[in-house]
């Protein structure tokens, strides 16, 4: 989208838990692009660990995507205009994770996914998503013109 800028929650929870950042993401990102500022962010753990650069925005963007597991939590729905679920099963996610960073299953991956699952069940985000996008869609498409969507499911009980 033109004129937009992406947060990675990834840069955001460096160093930190992999799902209790919500603050730092409220209050160097989300807060000072609402009042109109631009944004000049060094999260706690690149601060600790001298990691070199920021989290950098400038002001007045139409679109900022924040983007990651976690990113449209309920925590912060008071400042998140739209949501994007995109639905995958485990396997799949894992898959794709392993692909992105280029290595074997470890220790990291397995302790993301302890974690991750329990936040999910209970912060259920696909309950506030605007669009949710069927990651492994059955559907024929073309996945670089096309996205295969759903309509918003209603509160619902269980994962399966």
């Amino acid at each position: 989208m033109p004129d937009s800028a992406v947060v990675h929650t990834d840069d955001v929870a460096w160093h930190l838990s992999f799902f209790d950042w919500a603050d730092e993401l409220r209050a160097g990102v989300l807060e000072p692009l609402l009042k109109g500022e631009a944004v000049h962010y060094r999260p706690p753990g690149w601060v600790a660990r001298e990691r070199p650069g920021a989290i950098a925005l400038p002001a007045g963007r139409p679109v900022v995507w924040v983007e990651g597991s976690g990113s449209s939590r309920q925590a912060l729905s008071d400042l998140i205009d739209r949501s994007i679920w995109v639905q995958c099963d485990n396997l799949e996610a894992r898959r794709r994770l392993l692909a992105r960073d280029g290595q074997e299953e470890g220790d990291l991956h397995r302790e993301w996914e302890e974690q991750e699952i329990p936040f999910l069940l209970e912060d259920r985000p696909w309950e506030r998503a605007t669009v949710i996008v069927a990651g492994r869609p059955t559907l024929e498409h073309d996945p670089k013109t096309q996205v295969v969507t759903a309509q918003p499911a209603p509160a619902c009980t269980e994962i399966t």
